[in-house]
């Protein structure tokens, strides 16, 4: 059972972008999850025309707040939370960094379940009950968002920045191979990537995630968002396979940003960040449409 709690110490936030003034409250929040309690802040617009809750990369994440606010000075409430077992939330974070492995099923699926009940959290504390709930996040979330939004069914929509739609083991091939190389892609192609991928020997072994699994069972709208340059992710395989999702009727979108990197949801890249929002204000508009005429 989820337990909710919001504390007192909440604050407004003012920011002007040309003549318009945009207005949100930042509140401190901790929920339970798996039997830990995640502390996180949810942030609120005025009048809010969606929802969304950030779901971490691979990493000793806190929250974050400065995606947070940008979604918030959108129209987008937001409830973003340290990831267990970092900042003020508890549980025990995997990762390399402890010497455990944070992207075998049991990690990623714990994470899913989390992401799950940040989403409870944030619909408890929503007095818009109506609204558009969705999630997003980059990277290790490419894995993490599909699985939270086939058990969670107040999931209405996902956006994903360089989201693998590949297994665990074969991003691990990839990210081996390119060995941090800035200029891999100058020197390398698809057809040497996608050789690699499939012929590599795997250097762990361990219980890997289908990334077609659970977005073969959700009907949700999706936007995945691709970097030309990524060196983590291989972007040509994950598009083949949202291409295959995409063809069997499923609503998913991407988009390509072909001289941009794994990073490519950073302030620095204003572009995907736009694209995401804007997309997001589409589904709010058809939330609208479909409440006026349902």
């Amino acid at each position: 059972m989820m337990l909710f709690f919001i504390s007192i110490d909440s604050f407004c936030q003012t920011s002007i972008s040309g003549n318009r003034q945009s207005i949100f409250t930042i509140q401190n929040v901790q929920f339970k999850s798996a039997g830990a309690t995640l502390s996180g802040a949810i942030l609120k617009p005025e009048h809010p025309h969606t929802a969304v809750v950030i779901v971490h990369g691979s990493g000793q994440e806190k929250r974050t707040i400065e995606m947070a606010s940008r979604l918030a000075r959108n129209g987008i409430a937001v409830l973003t939370y340290d990831k267990r077992g970092v900042g003020e939330s508890g549980g025990v974070y995997a990762g390399p960094e402890v010497g455990t492995n944070n992207i075998d099923s049991a990690n990623l699926n714990l994470l899913a379940s989390d992401a799950g009940e940040a989403v409870q959290a944030l619909l408890k504390n929503l007095q818009e009950k109506r609204l558009p709930i969705g999630l997003i996040g980059a990277s290790q979330a490419g894995w993490i968002i599909p699985l939270a939004a086939e058990k969670n069914n107040h999931v209405r929509f996902i956006v994903l920045f360089s989201g693998p739609m590949v297994t665990t083991l074969e991003q691990l091939r990839f990210q081996f191979y390119t060995n941090g190389n800035a200029n891999f892609w100058v020197t390398h192609n698809e057809a040497d990537a996608r050789a690699h991928i499939k012929n590599d020997a795997d250097r762990y072994q361990f219980s890997a995630i289908n990334p077609l699994k659970s977005p073969e069972k959700i009907k949700i709208p999706g936007l995945w968002l691709y970097g030309g340059k990524d060196i983590q992710v291989p972007v040509g395989l994950s598009i083949e396979r949202l291409n295959t999702l995409k063809a069997q009727g499923k609503p998913f979108g991407y988009q390509l940003f072909p001289m941009l990197g794994h990073n490519m949801g950073s302030s620095k890249s204003p572009e995907p960040f736009d694209t995401a929002v804007k997309w997001i204000k589409g589904i709010s508009r058809i939330s609208k449409k479909g409440r006026k005429t349902g």
